[in-house]
């Protein structure tokens, strides 16, 4: 089997699952270019990445109808550049980085869409993401930023647990912030090994490698 009828085959199975309302994500971190030009060819146009280097190279390959999703820790030193590329940041949980985005995406001539990051797994000190309790303060704070436009939140569920309690969190968190802004209603989380407990919990965006595209 070549690559291309590799990954047909695992795209299809993974579409299958996904209902109609929701976005999946094709998380193309480490994988090559070639793995990206296959993607789009199968009529895949969302792409995520979590290093600025790779996002800027293969966004640069694929034609301006690709929609590019940043989903890693973000560098103060590398927000112009995130911003010059991605799409919708999915990892927000820095105003300091806010402000920053906010003055590139001005001098870009763009409005940056965001996520905001909840930390679904407080334990884990390597996880991102503000605590959930500072949600509204936090996104408040995000609008006053006139070139931010705040479409929702994001969460990566523990590991090693059954996710459905943290998805559960995400799901109130997102229909509090919407309270505050009715249109901030996306709700990034699932991933290869949980994405269908999150989309019970109304996952509107699910960012999905491995079952893709291999083991990395």
């Amino acid at each position: 089997m070549n690559r291309k009828d590799e990954i047909s085959g695992a795209l299809t199975a993974v579409r299958e699952q996904i209902p109609t309302h929701a976005t999946l994500i094709v998380v193309t971190k480490t994988f090559p270019i070639s793995d990206v030009e296959i993607l789009y060819e199968l009529g895949e146009r969302n792409f995520g990445e979590n290093r600025d280097e790779e996002g800027a190279m293969k966004s640069a390959a694929l034609k301006d109808d690709a929609v590019w999703h940043f989903q890693g820790g973000i560098q103060s030193k590398k927000i112009r550049s995130i911003v010059g590329w991605a799409d919708l940041i999915h990892s927000l949980d820095d105003l300091s980085h806010a402000r920053k985005i906010d003055v590139a995406a001005r001098e870009l001539g763009k409005r940056q869409e965001v996520l905001v990051q909840i930390n679904l797994d407080p334990g884990n000190e390597n996880r991102s993401g503000i605590e959930s309790d500072n949600l509204l303060t936090f996104a408040s704070e995000i609008l006053q930023l006139e070139n931010l436009d705040l479409k929702g939140v994001m969460g990566v569920a523990p590991l090693g647990v059954e996710p459905g309690p943290s998805f559960a969190l995400l799901e109130e968190r997102s229909k509090e912030l919407r309270n505050l802004k009715g249109d901030a209603t996306y709700i990034s989380a699932g991933m290869s090994g949980d994405f269908r407990v999150a989309l019970r919990y109304g996952a509107t965006h699910i960012r999905i490698g491995s079952s893709i595209l291999g083991s990395r």
